[in-house]
């Protein structure tokens, strides 16, 4: 039976470096869907957060959760169909639980944030599809060395490699909602039309029941 109601929530999901942000241009192109973007050149802990992460872990995912919830709350509100570049999912899932397993957030803080995480997702629906970008570490290399953000420079193999692992346990339990998962190692869609057909496909097939 063909899905009729139109979406309200797509979301990209992805490693820094995946490629989040080109498709969520592509796909609010095609679909004519409005894009909300990662604010990276406003966010006032980023770059404090680099030089000395101890110090501001805990700061910074307390500013991405509010941004995000706001987000989230303002989207449900409105009538268009909104697709947003990364998710309130991956701070709490994956980039906290990081840093507190990297010693850079202390336990306190870490099971302060999340148990706030779980308070604020009784306030938000999840999106109606989740796309999950997921990419090998060389990959993830090459297209952040790709687009040269300063502050990016010192990411360390092995910061990235434990990203990784987070985000494909959270994907491989996410029972939130729709899911569709691209392999950026064989799927170059920035490059290739046909690859991004296969993707814009896929999402017809979960979105509107068209195949």
């Amino acid at each position: 039976m063909a899905k009729t109601k139109k979406p309200k929530h797509v979301a990209v999901a992805g490693n820094i470096g995946s490629g989040k942000t080109t498709l969520t241009e592509m796909l609010s192109k095609h679909y004519r869907w409005i894009p909300q973007f990662e604010d990276v050149d406003h966010n006032p802990y980023l770059y404090d957060f680099y030089e000395d992460m101890p110090r501001w872990s805990f700061n910074l995912q307390i500013y991405f959760l509010h941004n995000r919830l706001k987000n989230l709350l303002e989207i449900q509100k409105g009538n268009e169909t909104i697709i947003q570049d990364r998710t309130i999912y991956e701070d709490a899932h994956i980039f906290a639980p990081n840093l507190h397993e990297m010693g850079l957030m202390s336990k306190r803080d870490f099971e302060n944030y999340f148990s706030f995480f779980e308070t604020l997702k009784k306030m938000f629906r999840p999106p109606d599809l989740l796309i999950y970008l997921k990419a090998s570490v060389p990959t993830l290399v090459g297209q952040i060395q790709k687009r040269g953000r300063e502050y990016e420079e010192n990411i360390r193999l092995d910061y990235l490699k434990r990203l990784n692992e987070f985000y494909n346990k959270w994907i491989d339990g996410y029972k939130e909602g729709g899911l569709l998962v691209v392999d950026i190692d064989e799927n170059k869609f920035p490059e290739d039309e046909e690859h991004l057909g296969q993707i814009i496909q896929k999402i017809d097939g979960q979105l509107y029941g068209l195949f």
